[in-house]
């Protein structure tokens, strides 16, 4: 494999385009109350794609640079019966990086690529991101992403607030979903699961497909 570059797969906010760019360019996304410093290096991802992960979705936490609720993240267990899906973003292992200390809210991390594709995931630091998942590989690049050192069934589970659910249904239209579908995917979702209905989150999000 070609580790000079890597796509960075996201499942939560990221799968918005304008969301991610913020990381790479430094911008406040809307509906953030943060603005992001952006990479060291400003260049644009070289390719974006649509991704499926192989691990569970679910949403934790209680307050956020986005309000009041949980965020997303992606259970420690893969199983192929998990359809999480994500948008891959080809950039520079720097630029990942440089992402990835963003989610985290520090300066900088110190992370082996090789030993994530070694050993399938790494821990890093303390942030609500510092666990790095190895995925396999796509056109000759590693695919890697990030979720929590705390698995699911650890975390108080917790609908997202509407900026961050609006941010996410944004970027599964852009990767080709329907509204119908998106209503599908979150209504099943643990942390939205029984606590949102699906009339509920349609009239959430219906405006952005």
């Amino acid at each position: 494999m070609d580790t000079s570059y890597v796509w960075y797969v996201s499942y939560g906010s990221n799968l918005m385009e304008h969301r991610f760019l913020c990381y790479i360019l430094g911008d406040q996304p809307e509906g953030s109350s943060q603005r992001e410093r952006g990479c060291r290096n400003p260049a644009m991802p070289l390719k974006n794609g649509k991704a499926v992960l192989p691990y569970p979705l679910y949403f934790a936490r209680e307050r956020t640079k986005w309000g009041e609720g949980g965020v997303a993240f992606i259970g420690h267990e893969r199983n192929e019966a998990y359809k999480t899906y994500g948008r891959k973003y080809l950039v520079t292992v720097e630029q990942f990086l440089d992402v990835t200390a963003q989610e985290n809210s520090c300066d900088e991390i110190e992370a082996d690529l090789e030993e994530v594709i070694e050993k399938g995931y790494i821990h890093f630091g303390q942030g609500w991101y510092s666990r790095m998942v190895y995925l396999g590989e796509d056109q000759g690049y590693p695919m890697v992403t990030f979720t929590c050192n705390l698995d699911m069934h650890e975390q108080d589970l917790n609908p997202p607030p509407a900026t961050y659910l609006i941010t996410i249904a944004k970027g599964l239209s852009q990767i080709g979903l329907s509204c119908g579908e998106a209503v599908k995917y979150f209504a099943q979702t643990p942390g939205i699961a029984g606590r949102m209905k699906d009339d509920e989150i349609e009239q959430v999000i219906k405006t952005y497909f």
